[in-house]
């Protein structure tokens, strides 16, 4: 199995301006091969150019530009050049299944923040000083570079990374391990109902709340926009000190957000994986559910729109998007591979409107978001706690009706 690992690097001043370059110089490589290829298809009769006809460029590129493009690593070029080969790939694949093409575009230096070392060893070397108590990596052009491992990294390293988040620098590894020994048996079967009032309810009858650090945030980060809108729209090397810092506050803002997210789902998750043995779950299509409503045309008035719910939706949505649902059940999925447990997704229709004891479905056995109450035998519980157990008996009946 896969493991990835995340760790802080603290690079010299001068360090911090070579691994600078070296996403500058990577974005230039980007966005050259991006125009080739618009420049083939646009001017020679629609022809395609392909990652090998551009991978077997870079020798000449290399030459040619040796005080920029020659001083990196060759298989991190290659790598840039297969991402922008899987940006066109992502995009045919969206031309054929009829969905928003979404065609590749050109990146800033602020929007390319990562650059890829598809081997250890290959313009990079993990733990490069081994006897040394420092754990550092080296990058090609740049030289050893301190990293803050915080915890002991298993396995054989796969791949490495470079990423810019803001101000600072991390490295992420690709770790390739044994599947390690699974949890001790609990016994213990759970299904989950994923929600917005609460993030997660569970048939037992326990919640976790919802942190809602996105809304919690909300005020901040509105304040921090209105400072940035004050400044007008430049690019970033004409930027004044004042806008630069606007930037980044924002910018540091949502990062704060998003690492809040992860550490709940993370927790939350490890919970669960530590206490059941068998988890069931909704088979949410979130991005769907985080679609806006289409527009009604008034057919009296041509040109004029129907009311279609769409600010309630908004607010639906921005829910939606805070809870991190995708986050979190990415998260658990991975973490019941490493303990051995398992997990199913279920079909979510009609789970909260099915009464539990007698099995009656109707829209009238929840009167209420919260409240369950049966129509037919009168049970009534939390409408959460219900969904729970629905999904957590489909669940079961799933696992039992395919033992393999």
């Amino acid at each position: 199995m896969i493991r990835a690992y995340k760790f802080l690097m603290r690079p010299t001043v001068r360090q911090g301006q070579a691994l600078a370059g070296m996403l500058h110089d990577h974005c230039l490589l980007y966005n050259a091969a991006l125009q080739e290829r618009r420049d083939a298809y646009r001017h020679v009769s629609k022809s395609t150019v392909t990652y090998g006809m551009q991978s077997a460029q870079l020798k000449e590129i290399r030459a040619f530009d040796a005080q920029r493009q020659g001083r990196w690593s060759f298989s991190s070029q290659q790598a840039t050049l297969r991402r922008l080969d899987k940006a066109f790939a992502a995009f045919f694949r969206r031309v054929r299944s009829g969905d928003a093409p979404g065609y590749p575009r050109f990146r800033s230096v602020n929007w390319f923040d990562t650059v890829d070392f598809r081997r250890d060893g290959d313009g990079c070397r993990w733990n490069s000083t081994p006897h040394d108590p420092v754990t550092r990596v080296r990058f090609q052009g740049v030289g050893h570079v301190k990293v803050h491992r915080h915890r002991a990294v298993v396995g054989r390293i796969k791949t490495v990374s470079v990423k810019r988040e803001g101000r600072k620098w991390f490295v992420v590894l690709a770790a390739e391990q044994d599947r390690p020994e699974p949890l001790p048996a609990t016994g213990s079967a759970v299904g989950i109902d994923l929600g917005i009032a609460n993030f997660l309810a569970d048939s037992n009858g326990a919640f976790v709340p919802n942190p809602r650090h996105g809304r919690r945030a909300a005020g901040k980060l509105q304040a921090a926009q209105q400072a940035l809108s004050r400044f007008p729209r430049r690019k970033a090397k004409d930027r004044s000190a004042g806008h630069q810092r606007a930037v980044e506050k924002v910018a540091q803002l949502h990062r704060k957000v998003r690492r809040q997210r992860l550490d709940h789902a993370h927790k939350t998750a490890l919970g669960l994986v530590r206490a059941h043995d068998f988890i069931a779950h909704e088979d949410l299509k979130i991005r769907t559910m985080g679609k806006a409503p289409a527009p009604r045309s008034d057919p009296g008035r041509p040109g004029t729109f129907l009311p279609n719910g769409a600010l309630a939706k908004a607010g639906l949505n921005r829910s939606i998007s805070d809870a991190g649902w995708g986050v979190f059940l990415t998260i658990l999925h991975a973490k019941a591979e490493s303990a051995g447990r398992e997990v199913i997704a279920v079909n979510p229709r009609n789970t909260s409107r099915t009464c539990p004891e007698c099995g009656h479905t109707a829209k009238e056995n929840r009167p209420t978001q919260e409240k369950f109450h049966c129509v037919s035998c009168g049970h009534h519980a939390h409408a959460d706690t219900v969904g729970a157990l629905n999904v957590l008996r489909a669940g079961l009946v799933r696992r039992n009706a395919n033992p393999a």
